[in-house]
């Protein structure tokens, strides 16, 4: 290894449906800024082209960048606000989401396909560190987006989740998004909007993604006929886990009894895993990964890329030391050696994927 001091420093945020193997080579200069929140995946030079060390872990192309057509998206947004004058929620996606983050979910929305997003909550139980809604003042780096600033009706969810799941193809409405705080805080609504909905469709798939702080919210949203739940984590150690989410009135094992308790009724399960090359690949966290799965039933690993500063990830969960790594590869193919069943990917798989062929062909 050396450092260079002609030209710049260069790392990758590789696109979803990719897993990173490896964070860029670095060292920080004394007074480095804290850097945003982005993944910093190694990027390298070959034959005049740009290459990362990556797997596609996903073949689904709900979220690639060819996928979308602006000008379309915007006559989507149109239409949506013409026929949904008065709903909050679909407001929020439109103007905020699709136009003003360009949020995959919420442009497929627009675009009537897919996975729909479902923001239902403006407060959280979790003070994560690197929160991409809130961070606090002190800080100096800032969230990606403004969070929701109001609490939905379960009327409002309803109104235009109904017709997405009646027309859009392989539909999926997903509650909890990167633009809220805990979807479980609203556990009530969500019940509620949840028996409304399958009153009127029983097509598609009912999805929410949480930090699975509450297993009896998580019960109570089962028995009203929620399909799969999506647990966050950034590690399958509760020594590694709490430090990094800081969480309100729960323990890792609520996010563990939570998988437990969907899998029980038969449902989907995944968690989004937050992959850090150097400390997801360590031998400690492996044997963490395989209890996991072996206690919960586990049905599926979406392998997120980090988006951190990962000195600053490190030094705010006090951790010098990750031990002895593997390599995200090496990890990856050993878990799948020993869970063969266990699904592989990067987003939520709607029902026509779960009940029936997994391996999809996305290219129509």
């Amino acid at each position: 290894m050396r450092l260079c001091e002609k030209g710049w420093a260069v790392a990758a945020f590789i696109p979803p449906a990719h897993t990173g193997f490896y964070l860029a080579a670095y060292e920080s200069q004394p007074g480095a800024p804290t850097l945003p929140l982005f993944c910093y995946t190694a990027a390298g030079w070959y034959n005049k082209k740009f290459y990362v060390p990556a797997t596609r872990v996903e073949p689904d192309i709900r979220q690639d960048a060819t996928g979308y057509d602006q000008e379309k998206v915007k006559s989507g947004v149109k239409e949506l606000l013409k026929h949904y004058p008065y709903n909050r929620l679909v407001e929020h996606l439109s103007n905020n989401c699709a136009l003003t983050y360009h949020c995959p979910a919420a442009r497929n929305f627009s675009l009537g396909r897919w996975e729909c997003p479902v923001p239902v909550s403006p407060a959280c139980n979790a003070n994560c560190v690197g929160c991409i809604s809130l961070q606090p003042d002190e800080e100096t780096i800032v969230s990606t987006q403004d969070r929701l600033t109001f609490k939905p009706t379960a009327e409002e969810i309803v109104e235009f989740t109904v017709p997405h799941l009646e027309t859009a193809p392989y539909p999926i409405i997903s509650f909890g998004q990167g633009c809220e705080g805990e979807p479980l805080l609203m556990w009530e609504t969500i019940r509620e909007a949840i028996i409304e909905i399958r009153k009127h469709t029983k097509k598609g798939s009912i999805n929410i993604n949480t930090n699975g702080s509450k297993p009896d919210a998580v019960k109570a949203l089962c028995e009203a006929g929620l399909d799969s739940i999506r647990v966050s984590t950034n590690s399958a150690r509760s020594e590694i886990y709490m430090p990094y989410y800081r969480p309100n009135n729960y323990q890792f094992e609520d996010i563990v009894e939570s998988l437990k308790v969907v899998n029980s009724f038969g449902g989907w399960t995944s968690i989004n895993y937050f992959v850090f090359p150097g400390m997801t690949d360590s031998v400690a966290e492996y044997e963490a990964l395989r209890k996991l799965i072996r206690e919960t039933g586990l049905k599926m690993i979406q392998w997120r890329n980090f988006n951190i500063d990962p000195d600053w990830y490190l030094g705010k969960i006090g951790v010098t030391d990750t031990g002895e790594c593997m390599g995200v590869k090496q990890l990856q193919e050993l878990i799948h050696e020993e869970f063969p069943d266990l699904k592989y990917g990067y987003f939520n798989p709607p029902i026509e994927r779960i009940k029936g062929k997994f391996e999809m062909d996305f290219a129509h």
